[in-house]
């Protein structure tokens, strides 16, 4: 099943619906919250209106517009290796022994083909490639065994990034916060997890993962090349802790999946005007210009 948050045609009033190929089917509900929180992962709740609308005529939004919590996790060796190469340092052994993440602006998401304004101080605005999965049943202290239990589905992240902040911040010690608090791009279908039964690989998934700045391919991997699962994310974030219907929970960067671990004389920092385009196979397109 691929759920969507769009805007009816002409009144623009904001609704939850299925995709089926290239039509959207209204459901009962009218926010992606309440239908994870009503559900609790019993997508046989949801029932469709029989007129649909084609998908071109409405405006889609982030399938889960309003997350009741994000947390991004560093879950991808490449990607930390790389990024920390480029300042002379090695990975920490900490980093094997646990996933490691923080919490980021779940009220700053951004719509996947909407504009997103660069924040003004910033000379370093950068993208990072990641999947998300969607928390769709209220739990705590869940096993990596339970834990696809309560994932609802998986979508496309873009953890924007402003990397002149996140380098002042961590000489503090409690970063990134700030460098991450202005905009999160979400896709705009919430692919619930049956439809990738047949895509397993490893820890993850065998999908490929693309990221394009002004149509020319800048990096990308794939999601089979995870290093720790989101069993093992989700037993992290819950011990001692509820996660609740709607709670968000992003991979981290896919190895070269942001500028940070380019070449900048070759693949440079955004400006305004670059247009960003993410693929993840099966979770479809977000694209996004710097204004």
């Amino acid at each position: 099943m691929k759920l969507c948050t769009f805007r009816y045609p002409h009144t623009g009033a904001e609704h939850v619906g299925c995709v089926v190929g290239e039509q959207v089917f209204p459901t009962q509900f009218q926010s992606m919250l309440t239908l994870l929180e009503t559900c609790q992962n019993d997508f046989s709740r949801i029932e469709l209106q029989p007129s649909a609308f084609d998908l071109s005529s409405v405006e889609l939004l982030a399938c889960v517009p309003r997350p009741k919590s994000l947390r991004d996790f560093y879950a991808f060796e490449t990607h930390v290796r790389q990024a920390r190469q480029k300042r002379g340092l090695d990975v920490p052994p900490e980093w094997y022994e646990f996933p490691a993440f923080y919490f980021s602006n779940h009220h700053a998401i951004t719509a996947p083909f909407a504009p997103v304004k660069k924040p003004r101080h910033s000379h370093m605005l950068d993208y990072e490639l990641e999947m998300a999965c969607v928390i769709g049943k209220d739990g705590m202290d869940i096993s990596r065994e339970a834990a696809e239990d309560y994932i609802a589905g998986y979508c496309i992240m873009n953890d924007w990034s402003i990397r002149d902040e996140q380098m002042r911040e961590v000489k503090i010690g409690l970063g990134p916060a700030k460098a991450k608090d202005f905009a999160t791009t979400l896709g705009a279908f919430l692919v619930t997890k049956d439809e990738l039964a047949d895509r397993k690989a490893g820890k993850g998934f065998d999908l490929e993962m693309e990221v394009f700045v002004n149509g020319k391919r800048y990096g990308g991997g794939n999601f089979k090349t995870i290093y720790y699962s989101f069993a093992e994310m989700i037993e992290r974030a819950s011990r001692d802790v509820m996660l609740y219907a709607g709670d968000v929970i992003g991979s981290g960067t896919v190895g070269t999946g942001c500028l940070l671990e380019l070449d900048n004389s070759r693949f440079p920092y955004l400006e305004i005007g670059d247009v960003v385009e993410m693929r993840i196979e099966r979770l479809g397109i977000i694209r996004n210009q710097v204004v």
